[in-house]
């Protein structure tokens, strides 16, 4: 594999970095204090043509191969894991499904929008009973007429409260099981959907985490993703590329990590010396890089197989299980480094240390990924 930057990657790589400096990093610290939404900065982002960010360009995306996609994603990651976050659901779990599955006039109704930032997604999966286990979700579709009636409710919708567009999982063949599972498109406008509890989190302060309410919600028939009972493979082939962008996000977070610990411990003084030069401080500083710099090419593997149209199931399950968990030990050990100020809120140690914790959780759990993995070994 060459691993050189192609023109065009360092042009976006260098585009990205001047707006991570220049609009990301002065508000990023405030706003995860205050939990605001950064719409202004979803806005910018789409001017950049990062909120669709590997669509083609007839579809109202940018075009990025995906390793430019994992350098975006890193790199705000880098600044603010609660943007990126954003950025991901409604690149990897919302415009990719509808490129892959939709048909043309969804492609046309829905995808330049969420590509352009007209429109924000969501991807309504988890369930109060179905999280790891997404077959046992409860929710219903019955088809009456031209519409589908959906019933049921969500949780852990990621952009949930901000988005106009949800794709939501729900049973239309319950006697079937996951084979009765069907995807459709559905707009916060329709009759019977409705925004329930927001979350209160530990991380991803600005990134709002939403319960979704169906009651009778009226869906045209024309709004079903795919084919009726495909949805659960919908479901299967989204969370791959979705696993990818998380890898990423959990990879840019711990190099924010590194970046702050290396800063401090060149500029911290103890017995007349800065902590860079103990080598339990050096330690720490080279097994966050040497994770950092394993995390990137797992990452890279499971994106090009995925430009490629190869299989990626595997590698992108251990992408983002190592990442993640790298992630954390690399938030641990850069707290570690700052003592007892990175423990405070003067920092932005503390922030990474919250928002590097759910990188484990969504996407599927370490303990899924592992399955995931086990499962491609044995099949």
């Amino acid at each position: 594999m060459d691993f050189k930057l192609n023109s065009e990657q360092q042009m976006i790589l260098e585009m990205v970095r001047q707006f991570v400096k220049k609009e990301v990093k002065p508000v990023a610290a405030r706003m995860d204090r205050e939990g605001t939404f950064p719409r202004g900065l979803v806005e910018k982002m789409s001017e950049l043509g990062l909120m669709g960010a590997f669509m083609p360009p007839e579809h109202g995306g940018s075009g990025m191969d995906m390793i430019s996609y994992v350098l975006v994603m890193e790199e705000i990651s880098s600044a603010w894991a609660a943007l990126s976050v954003i950025m991901t659901v409604n690149n990897s779990l919302v415009c990719e499904p509808i490129q892959r599955f939709g048909n043309e006039a969804q492609k046309r109704k829905y995808l330049s929008p969420l590509s352009k930032g007209d429109l924000l997604g969501c991807y309504a999966l988890t369930e109060p009973g179905a999280g790891s286990d997404a077959g046992s979700l409860k929710t219903t579709a019955v088809k009456k007429g031209g519409l589908y009636l959906i019933n049921g409710t969500k949780v852990f919708i990621t952009s949930g409260k901000e988005a106009d567009l949800a794709i939501v999982y729900a049973l239309t063949a319950p006697e079937k099981g996951k084979k009765g599972i069907s995807a459709f498109l559905v707009e916060k406008k329709f009759p019977g959907f409705k925004v329930g509890k927001l979350e209160d989190k530990l991380g991803l302060r600005s990134s709002d985490t939403a319960e979704l309410l169906f009651e009778n919600c009226e869906v045209p028939e024309e709004n079903l993703l795919g084919v009726e009972n495909d949805g659960f493979k919908i479901a299967l082939a989204t969370l791959d590329g979705g696993r990818i962008g998380i890898a990423s996000q959990a990879l840019g977070i711990a190099r924010g990590c590194l970046d702050e610990a290396v800063v401090y411990s060149k500029t911290r003084q103890q017995f007349q010396q800065p902590l860079s030069s103990f080598q339990a401080i050096q330690w720490i500083l080279a097994d966050i890089k040497v994770g950092i710099d394993a995390a990137r090419l797992m990452i890279f593997k499971a994106a090009r197989n995925r430009e490629k149209g190869l299989p990626m199931t595997l590698e992108a399950a251990m992408a983002k299980w190592f990442a993640s968990e790298m992630a954390n030990r690399a938030a641990y050990q850069a707290l570690q480094v700052f003592g007892g100020y990175g423990y405070t809120k003067e920092t932005n140690i503390e922030r990474f240390y919250r928002d590097a914790r759910i990188t484990t959780l969504y996407e599927g759990t370490s303990e899924i990924q592992k399955v995931v993995i086990a499962r491609e070994l044995l099949r």
